[in-house]
C-alpha cells in the first residue's frame, strides 16, 4: 500500500554538497549527544544549508555553515543530564549552567584539530546583534556571520521541536489577530518571535527573510506530499467503486456469461494481498473516502498557513 510520508528535513540538499564524506570526522561527535539534541542539530544544519542557498553564499561557506550548524550544540555533551533532560522548567541557576554549553563547545572544538574551524559557531550562536546575548554580549560587527545564520536556524527549530516542558511562548498581537480562537502552530510562534527580535535589533533581518522562504518551501513540500497521497486515495476509491458497480451489475444480470464477466473484473480489481475481500471492501471504500476528506481539509489548512506566514513576514 502507498504510504504517506513527508520528510521535512530531507538530506537531499546536504547530499548535493557531498557532505557525508567531508563531515565524517566532525560528525562522529554527534553520536555522543542525547537523541533530542542530535535531531535538533541535524535540523539546524539542514536549515543553515538551505538559508545559505537562498543567501547565494559560496559553496565553501555553505558547507562550512552546515557543519557548524551540526556542531553548534556540541557543548551540551558536557551539561549534566539532570539539567539537559529536566522535565520541568529550569531554575535560574540551572539555566546559567545550561548557557555554558557555548563555552564548553568552543573549548571542545579548539582542542580537536578536526573541529577547530567550527569553534565560533559553537561559541557565538546565542549572541544578539544588540549585545544582549551570551556568553560574551558581543554586538553585530563582532558576531561571525556563520553564528548569525545558526542563531536564526537554531531558535526557529528550538521552538518548533520544543521539549514538552517548554511549550509556552509569548504570542504577539499580530499573531493573535491572524489566528483567532485557535491554538497557533509552533512554526508561527517561532517566526513571530524571530520577527519581533529582528525589530528589536537582535537577529539579522536578511537571514530571517530567507528562513521565511525556507518555511514556505517546507509547507509547499508538505502540500505536494498530501496531494500525492490524496491522488492515490482517489484512485483507490475509483477502483473500489468500480468493484461495487460490477457487483451490482452481476447481481442484476440473468445471464451467467454476464455474471462471469463482471465477477472476473472484480477478481482482477480486488487487492486480496492487502487483505481486501468481497466482505470488507465496502468498509475499506468508506475508510478511503474519510481519509480523502481529511487530506483535502489538510491541504486547505496548509495553504492558509502560507497566507499567515506571508502576513507575518518582516
Amino acid at each position: 500500500m502507498f504510504e504517506e510520508k513527508i520528510d521535512f528535513y530531507s538530506p537531499i540538499n546536504l547530499k548535493a554538497y557531498n557532505l557525508n564524506q567531508s563531515m565524517q570526522n566532525e560528525l562522529n561527535m554527534l553520536n555522543k549527544m542525547d537523541p533530542f539534541t542530535r535531531k535538533h542539530s541535524e535540523n539546524v544544519a539542514n536549515l543553515c544549508c538551505r538559508i545559505c542557498e537562498y543567501l547565494r553564499c559560496s559553496r565553501s561557506f555553505t558547507i562550512y555553515c552546515t557543519i557548524s550548524g551540526y556542531l553548534h550544540d556540541i557543548g551540551k555533551i558536557s551539561i549534566p543530564p539532570e539539567i539537559l533532560n529536566k522535565p520541568t522548567r529550569l531554575t535560574d541557576e540551572e539555566f546559567e549552567i545550561m548557557k555554558t554549553h557555548t563555552t564548553l563547545g568552543y573549548d571542545m572544538c579548539m582542542k580537536d584539530i578536526n573541529l577547530k574551524p567550527y569553534a565560533l559557531g559553537a561559541l557565538d550562536h546565542h549572541e544578539s546583534l544588540d549585545g544582549s546575548g551570551y556568553p560574551n554580549g558581543i554586538t553585530k560587527k563582532e558576531i561571525p556571520y556563520v553564528a548569525q545564520v545558526i542563531r536564526v536556524a537554531d531558535e526557529y527549530d528550538a521552538i518548533v521541536t520544543k521539549r514538552q516542558y517548554k511549550t509556552h511562548v509569548n504570542i504577539s498581537e499580530t499573531l493573535k489577530e491572524l489566528i483567532k480562537d485557535a491554538q497557533p502552530d509552533l512554526k508561527f510562534l517561532a517566526l513571530d518571535q524571530l520577527a519581533k527580535k529582528e525589530k528589536d535589533g537582535k537577529v539579522n533581518g536578511t537571514i530571517l527573510k530567507k528562513l521565511f522562504k525556507v518555511v514556505i518551501d517546507d509547507t509547499l513540500y508538505e502540500i505536494t506530499g498530501v496531494m500525492n497521497y490524496a491522488k492515490y486515495l482517489e484512485g483507490e476509491i475509483k477502483r473500489l467503486e468500480t468493484i461495487k458497480d460490477y457487483e451490482e451489475k452481476a447481481e442484476k444480470s440473468n445471464k451467467q456469461k454476464t455474471k462471469d464477466y463482471y465477477n472476473e473484473g472484480i477478481r482482477l480489481l480486488i487487492k486480496s494481498k492487502d487483505g481486501e475481500t468481497m466482505e470488507n471492501y465496502k468498509q475499506v471504500l468508506e475508510e478511503y473516502k474519510q481519509a480523502l476528506e481529511i487530506r483535502k481539509d489538510k491541504i486547505d489548512k496548509l495553504y492558509n498557513e502560507i497566507k499567515i506566514i506571508k502576513k507575518l513576514k518582516i
